[in-house]
């Protein structure tokens, strides 16, 4: 009798979708892994760095390898590479220690599944706002002097090189395509680096109006990279609209993208820290498994969590911290 009471409340749990095993049937299964993409997906300075990576700057915890655990993937080959565009999917890059190969060297025709991050650095979009909208703030802190630099005779020119590098995020699909023609092919956007609405020049120094203009070109960007996705009938995850709450400005424990400091134990300037790369992770592994592409508040505070004590690893014993990477990822494979 009681376990006829038993079966029953199992299969009722089963219909609610209470039970992990029938969302673990759902997720597809992959053999092999191929991940493309720029420092957004490389995650410099996210403890711990892959010492395989040479000037790359990868991450042991960044979203592929995190993505790659959750998939329980065979083969994972990881090949991102900080400051690539997408003429790197197809020629050497040249980087602080050594050149790095062409990311399309890491596919191959049964290759099943390709996550990319591309297109911020391609005609030093991203760089050119870093680089040049702090130190026009003080000219007119309340304005919009960056704005105002990159329009030229009414036209926005940052806008520009992104119409044209929607263009290269397409052909970079149909080269995935043509080498790998088995394979899911998935597209990243990048999570929000700005509030859409406040301002916090303390850690993103950047003058009020300015915050917009950062605002629209990243979503401009994002738009670029998922029509290509688009065209070339990939997937694309949105991390932009799912970030909200989680930009540069949000407290410590929420902000998935580091402010203007370099923190060694967190994440590179401008870039996604543990938290942001666990969240891309996230939500990929939800597209492809068909959950709503949200985050919970169970999962920011886990990751919230999980970045602290990692940080606190790096710190104190950099090998303690290495194999705790190394454990929550296990997969066969890590380049």
């Amino acid at each position: 009798m009681k376990l006829r009471r038993l079966i029953a409340a199992c299969a009722a749990l089963a219909l609610l979708g209470g039970l992990p095993v029938a969302q673990a049937a759902a997720a597809p299964r992959f053999e092999r892994y191929v991940a493309l993409g720029d420092s957004y997906t490389a995650a410099p300075f996210v403890p711990l760095p892959d010492v395989l990576s040479l000037g790359c700057f990868r991450s042991y915890n960044n979203y592929p390898k995190q993505l790659a655990a959750k998939l329980h993937v065979r083969h994972l080959t990881d090949v991102s590479c900080g400051g690539a565009d997408t003429t790197n999917m197809t020629q050497p890059q040249s980087t602080l220690l050594g050149t790095a190969a062409p990311q399309f060297d890491a596919l191959a025709p049964d290759t099943d599944l390709v996550t990319v991050g591309i297109g911020g650095n391609d005609f030093g979009v991203f760089g050119s706002i870093i680089d040049t909208c702090p130190g026009l703030r003080a000219s007119d802190p309340a304005g919009a002097p960056c704005k105002a630099h990159f329009t030229v005779n009414g036209v926005d020119t940052l806008r520009q090189k992104i119409a044209q590098t929607q263009t290269r995020i397409a052909i970079v699909v149909q080269g995935i395509r043509a080498r790998s023609p088995k394979a899911e092919i998935v597209l990243l956007g990048y999570p929000k680096i700005a509030p859409e609405h406040g301002t916090c020049p303390a850690t993103l120094p950047f003058a009020d109006g300015d915050y917009t203009y950062l605002y629209s070109i990243e979503q401009a960007l994002n738009t670029a990279v998922s029509n290509a996705a688009a065209a070339g009938g990939a997937t694309y995850v949105d991390t932009f609209g799912p970030s909200t709450g989680h930009d540069a400005c949000a407290p410590d424990g929420q902000a998935w993208i580091q402010g203007k400091d370099v923190n060694i134990l967190r994440a590179w300037n401008y870039h996604p820290r543990y938290e942001g790369e666990a969240g891309m992770a996230s939500l990929t592994y939800k597209t492809l498994t068909g959950q709503p592409a949200v985050v919970t508040g169970a999962e920011q505070a886990t990751w919230s969590r999980q970045a602290a004590a990692l940080a606190k690893q790096a710190a104190v014993s950099p090998q303690q911290a290495y194999v705790a990477s190394l454990n929550r990822v296990r997969t066969s494979a890590q380049r």
